[in-house]
Order: C-alpha cells, then sequence, then structure tokens
C-alpha cells in the first residue's frame, strides 16, 4: 500500500498530473511560439511594402540616370512625392530594428550566438540608412535654396547631385548588411526545426547573391549588369516565401522542436 501512495496521492494520479502540467506547458510554448512568428512575418512584410516603396517606387518617378537638371526638377516639381519616400525609408528601417528583435527572440534558444550576429548586421545597416535620408533633405532644401540661396541654379543642382549621390553609395553599403544578415538568419531559419529548411538554404543563397551583387557594382562595374541578372530574383524568392511562411504558417511545431527552441 505504501509503494501504491505517497503523502495519501496515488502513484498513478502523479504521474497523469505531471502529465498534464507538461502537456500544458507545451501547448503554451507553441502558442509562444506562432504567435512570436506570426508577428514577425507581419513585420517583415511591413517593412518590404515601405522599404519597396522608398528604394524603388520614388526613385523610379524622379531620378533619371544621367541627366542632373531633369533630376532636380523631378525633385522640386514632386516633391510631396520625394518627401513620402524619405518618411517610407525612416519608417522602413524602424521597422527593420523591431523585426530584427523579435526575429532574436523566435531563435534565440535555436543558436544565440548566431541570432546576436543577426542583429548586430542589421543594427549596422540601419544608422546607415538614416544618413541616407539626411543626404536626400539636404538636397531638397539645396534645390529650394534654402540653405544657400546666392548659388546659380546650375551650382544648386550640382551640390544636390552631390548629395544625391552620396544617398546611393549609402545605400551600397547598407545593402552589403542586408545581405550579411540573411546569412545567420538563413541558419537560423534551417536549424530550427519550426520552418522548412528550404527556406534557410534560399535565405543564405540570397545572402551571399546579395554581397556578390553589390561587391561587382563596387569592384567590377563592367559587370554589375549581368550578376544583377539573377541575384535579386534569388533574395526576392528567399524572402517573399519566408515572409508568407511566416504570415501564414508561423511555426509548425513538433515535441522536438519546443524542446529545442521553447520560448519564455
Amino acid at each position: 500500500m505504501e509503494s501504491a501512495t505517497k503523502n495519501g496521492c496515488p502513484r498513478t494520479w502523479r504521474v497523469n498530473n505531471t502529465q498534464t502540467i507538461k502537456a500544458h506547458t507545451m501547448a503554451e510554448k507553441e502558442f509562444s511560439l506562432k504567435k512570436t512568428a506570426h508577428i514577425a512575418g507581419g513585420l517583415y512584410l511591413l517593412l518590404a511594402i515601405t522599404g519597396a516603396y522608398s528604394l524603388m517606387v520614388v526613385p523610379s518617378q524622379i531620378m533619371v540616370q544621367g541627366d542632373a537638371a531633369a533630376t532636380a526638377r523631378n525633385i522640386l516639381a514632386n516633391e510631396f512625392l520625394f518627401r513620402t519616400g524619405i518618411v517610407s525609408n525612416l519608417v522602413s528601417q524602424s521597422l527593420f530594428v523591431f523585426l530584427v528583435m523579435v526575429l532574436y527572440r523566435l531563435f534565440k534558444e535555436v543558436n544565440e550566438h548566431q541570432a546576436r550576429l543577426m542583429v548586430a548586421l542589421v543594427l549596422v545597416s540601419v544608422p546607415i540608412m538614416f544618413l541616407v535620408e539626411a543626404f536626400k533633405i539636404t538636397a531638397l532644401m539645396v534645390l529650394k535654396g534654402d540653405i544657400v540661396s546666392t548659388l546659380a541654379p546650375e551650382q544648386m543642382q550640382d551640390w544636390a547631385m552631390m548629395f544625391m549621390g552620396a544617398r546611393g553609395n549609402g545605400i551600397a553599403v547598407a545593402s552589403i548588411f542586408w545581405g550579411l544578415w540573411l546569412i545567420p538568419f538563413g541558419q537560423l531559419v534551417y536549424r530550427s526545426g519550426f520552418i522548412p529548411r528550404f527556406l534557410g538554404i534560399l535565405l543564405i543563397a540570397g545572402g551571399v547573391g546579395y554581397v556578390i551583387e553589390i561587391c561587382a557594382s563596387l569592384r567590377f562595374p563592367n559587370y554589375a549588369a549581368i550578376v544583377s541578372q539573377w541575384t535579386p530574383l534569388l533574395y526576392s524568392t528567399a524572402e517573399v516565401l519566408t515572409i508568407l511562411w511566416l504570415l501564414i504558417m508561423g511555426a509548425k511545431t513538433n515535441n522536438n522542436t519546443l524542446l529545442i527552441s521553447s520560448l519564455p
């Protein structure tokens, strides 16, 4: 009788109670993991939208390759559009910080060293992009005569284009880190067990492609067009599929996954 009970509680009851507690704990961890993944997907989507608007949509309406005068006229004629691009990029970079912190929470139990590296690479790129927007604001102020009103129109255009050129160089530098952060991110996805491994492989490949594209444009500009024919498709596909997975599926968990990738 003593072997079957302890403190008046049957052994079978204690075993069942322990199993119930464990099951409840695992369910809570699963819910927390999926919720964090969905939040990351939402932030990633907003980042992609605001980033594409500021870095692709607005420049396509403003910038005229090889024609500084036309670019200057477009900036002044579409000042509101130009300013929305600035605001959109500031929002985008702020979202980038929130995104990587949520991803850190999602993956820190997978490999904390790689999760910290991922965060560090993102945090290096964000101040660069804030500086890029400062260059754009300065270019606008020069063209409007808010800084030096005594310059001739041609001189204003030259100064404004100098700042816009610095903007392009800043984006090139930041782009290196946009590629580098995908590599530890992809490694974490691959090792996580709750996101498909093929997405991790795509993210790593996309990150490498990103870095190759930027390095080619800086070191071998004559071959940059050739490289850029395939690299954008690579990293864009990787990031779009990752966003969709995080948004729709969240984290596909099982007991083994929860044991190695639990959230506090």
